[in-house]
């Protein structure tokens, strides 16, 4: 498994134990990233140490807060859906890269985990 497929996995499992997702985000909210091919992306992370690592690589006086994995499901997919947004999952490494999926796959993904 790649260390793409590795994070996400972990993502997960991770988020269906603990029912909290974790996010960056500055005094102005949780920033989007283009992507290479157009693709906006708003990234989570399952635990509280990969987010504070995503935090300080990006800078720029950055926290990371937590949200209730409910919240998250019923709020935050369905908006992201809405606006076109796929959802970044554990992005790590030096340049914060890794996977991301449509809300419906996350939801999908989510339901299959273990």
């Amino acid at each position: 498994m790649s260390q793409s497929g590795s994070q996400a996995a972990a993502f997960f499992r991770d988020v269906r134990h603990s029912k909290v997702v974790w996010l960056v985000r500055d005094d102005d909210g949780s920033h989007t990233h283009l992507s290479a091919d157009g693709t906006r992306s708003l990234p989570f992370w399952s635990t509280s140490p990969r987010a504070q690592r995503a935090a300080m690589i990006w800078g720029h006086e950055l926290r990371i807060e937590s949200m209730p994995l409910n919240t998250w499901c019923d709020r935050v997919l369905p908006d992201a859906a809405r606006d076109g947004l796929v959802i970044g999952i554990n992005w790590s490494g030096p340049r914060l890269v890794g996977w991301s999926f449509t809300p419906k796959k996350v939801l999908n993904r989510l339901a299959a985990a273990n």
